[in-house]
């Protein structure tokens, strides 16, 4: 039985193909609407499958030109993060079979497909582990900084996090380590390389600038819909990241920035006097922001890929709080009244201090010089 799968996001293409060939499946795959056609012309598949929203040519028009020839009475089933009624509707009236909504299980994709065409003669055995294998709405890359974290990197839930969640690309940063984090990083990426990446920078540059690499190579890729970063330690748990995601597409802000802030029900944990330090870094921010959020420096953000160069092109002032820069190169390009509206900051559910910080006292205090030179640099 052969499937033909069409999506312009290679991440879904390649876990999509990977779950059909495992069940015993032949399968084509097209990156966008065109190839598609073209692909379907002279593969003959027992099945479409296919995305709606495509940058060349909308599913609904692959739907069209599969239906135009009525000796066709193929199969075509819909997968994609588009929910708006009338164009479901669209595709029903246009023929299609079935319509799934992202985000999906691949079990739940794989049992549509057999009620619609059954198993193969040779049906293979999944292991079940991978039952809770689930494609996201859009397609998410993070950018991951590390430097010396051989001891800390906890490859255990990346590769768990990445294996369960195929919308997500997690882009590992080396800024030029000393120690084994590279090994260990190559190491993390096998049998996970659609889902994990490693870019090495061979000097250290520093936080700000591993970041800006790491953002600037994520962009370069079209199948990304929004970008961020997460700290290595995973002081900011993956759920919450998630829930910073799913903020921000059912909004229109432009960044969802994590926050620390303690509240009921939340567990925010700091030392104590790191905890002084951060309260008083953060009445310096405020007063040099002069807007109204609590917590720039929170190492969980993500944000709309359109805005990625703007904030990323040019090198930051400072190697820690390049957060505030990020921040006022938002006001300074929308205006102080508008990005207000354009930046959400969500409180964090979970926010755990991590051992073996980078960030030592001493730079803590050389922070406050930082600060007053990014007030100069963006006055």
């Amino acid at each position: 039985m052969k499937i033909l799968t069409i999506d312009d996001q290679e991440l879904i293409l390649l876990s999509v193909e990977k779950r059909l060939k495992e069940l015993g499946y032949t399968v084509m795959t097209a990156n966008s609407g065109q190839k598609g056609i073209d692909l379907f012309d002279s593969f003959r598949p027992d099945l479409v499958l296919v995305d709606i929203n495509m940058p060349d040519m909308s599913g609904l028009e692959v739907v069209k030109h599969i239906r135009s020839n009525d000796e066709i009475k193929i199969p075509i089933l819909v997968m994609s993060g588009n929910t708006e009624e009338n164009i479901i509707m669209d595709g029903f009236t246009l023929g299609i079979d079935d319509y799934m909504k992202k985000p999906v299980s691949l079990d739940e994709m794989a049992a549509r497909i057999k009620r619609l065409i059954g198993a193969p003669d040779v049906a293979k055995n999944i292991d079940s582990e991978t039952d809770t294998q689930m494609l996201q709405k859009n397609c998410v890359g993070v950018v991951i900084p590390c430097y010396n974290e051989e001891e800390r990197l906890s490859s255990t839930e990346f590769k768990d996090f990445a294996h369960k969640n195929l919308g997500y690309h997690l882009c590992f940063v080396n800024d030029g380590s000393t120690d084994k984090t590279l090994e260990v990083l190559e190491e993390l990426r096998k049998g996970n390389e659609s889902n994990i990446s490693v870019f090495n920078c061979e000097k250290n540059g520093g936080k700000a600038e591993a970041v800006r690499q790491g953002m600037l190579h994520l962009h370069k890729d079209s199948q990304f819909d929004y970008i961020g970063f997460l700290d290595a330690d995973l002081s900011t748990d993956f759920r919450d990241f998630d829930d910073l995601v799913q903020t921000l597409e059912k909004s229109d802000f432009k960044i969802v920035s994590g926050s620390r802030m303690s509240r009921m029900g939340a567990d925010i944990t700091k030392e104590s006097a790191r905890k002084i330090i951060s309260m008083t870094i953060n009445l310096i921010i405020r007063s040099i922001l002069r807007m109204p959020f609590n917590d720039t420096q929170c190492g969980a953000k993500i944000m709309t890929r359109d805005i990625v160069p703007m904030l990323f092109e040019k090198a930051f002032i400072t190697k820690w709080i390049f957060d505030v820069e990020i921040f006022m190169r938002m006001r300074k390009h929308y205006g102080k009244d508008k990005v207000i509206q354009l930046i959400c900051e969500q409180p964090l559910k979970r926010w755990i201090h991590a051992d073996g910080s980078k960030l030592s006292m001493k730079d803590s205090v050389k922070i406050v010089g930082q600060l007053a030179k990014i007030a100069i640099s963006y006055r």
